[in-house]
């Protein structure tokens, strides 16, 4: 699948391409990408949606389109309200009401996975997104979502991982009880059979938004270019060299600079590249 556009003062290129592994074993992507527009001329937004169903999810691509296409619902419903708070920039307003929508697009895939007898984690998907403004003036980008992946920003040829750090939840920050005079033996408590069951874990939210600069490329993509961009220095390279120059690459050509092979990764390969005039 090949996107791109232009719109605002922004050229936009998307993939989402089978791994080598997935090919060699006959299997279907996991990822699912979605480029959608809400709202007319410079009151507008896009929407960048990706997902990875889990490894262990049966049927992981059809999880992963179902996350993507209940996210694009909800931002189309509230895209009025969106739009108004990136262009006044209200960061705190964005933030708590992605993190509902979020919440709320993956409570539905644990939702389904009861109704099938399944346990959370086979019936799930990493979820992250871009909202784009199409008003020329707003330079303000927004990344939200949940799960596995990586957010890059190329800026004076250098791919700089601007990924949102988060505490997972329910980590302490400093051991049982920070300062407590208690000694903890280390012991567990035996599970009470009144007790109710232990949730699943869940990702945590994650949220970035930024202001952009003329010839700035973001990058949103899946695990399965994060990865490889993380651990191989020379992808790296080669994606900062190609993607530098001064107008943004056709789609044949950026096609082939995300289809680079990286020796111990396989995965599939799904991408946003925002390129900022």
């Amino acid at each position: 699948m090949l996107e791109g556009g232009r719109f605002g003062g922004s050229t936009l290129r998307a993939v989402s391409q089978r791994g080598d592994s997935a090919r060699y074993r006959g299997e279907a992507r996991r990822d699912a990408l979605l480029v959608v527009r809400f709202g007319a001329g410079e009151e507008g937004i896009v929407l960048v949606a990706t997902a990875t169903g889990a490894r262990t999810t049966p049927e992981a691509y059809r999880v992963a389109d179902e996350a993507i296409r209940s996210i694009a619902a909800a931002v189309g419903r509230s895209h009025r309200r969106l739009a108004d708070d990136i262009r006044a920039a209200r960061r705190g307003d964005l933030k708590s009401g992605l993190h509902r929508l979020t919440d709320r697009t993956l409570g539905r895939l644990r939702a389904a996975a009861a109704e099938r007898g399944l346990a959370p984690e086979e019936h799930t998907a990493s979820l992250r997104c871009l909202l784009l403004p199409t008003d020329s003036q707003c330079r303000t980008r927004v990344f939200f979502g949940a799960g596995e992946g990586g957010l890059f920003r190329l800026r004076g040829g250098e791919l700089r991982d601007i990924e949102p750090e988060v505490q997972a939840e329910g980590q302490s920050r400093s051991g049982p009880e920070a300062g407590a005079l208690t000694l903890d033996p280390g012991i567990g408590r035996p599970p009470s059979p009144y007790a109710p069951a232990e949730e699943p874990r869940r990702e945590p939210f994650r949220f970035h938004a930024s202001i952009a600069r003329s010839a700035d490329v973001l990058l949103l993509c899946g695990s399965g270019l994060a990865e490889p961009l993380r651990g191989s220095p020379p992808l790296a390279s080669r994606l900062a060299e190609e993607w530098s120059a001064p107008e943004p690459p056709g789609l044949a050509a950026f096609l082939a600079t995300s289809q680079t092979r990286v020796k111990g990764y396989a995965d599939d390969r799904t991408l946003a590249a925002v390129w900022e005039r």
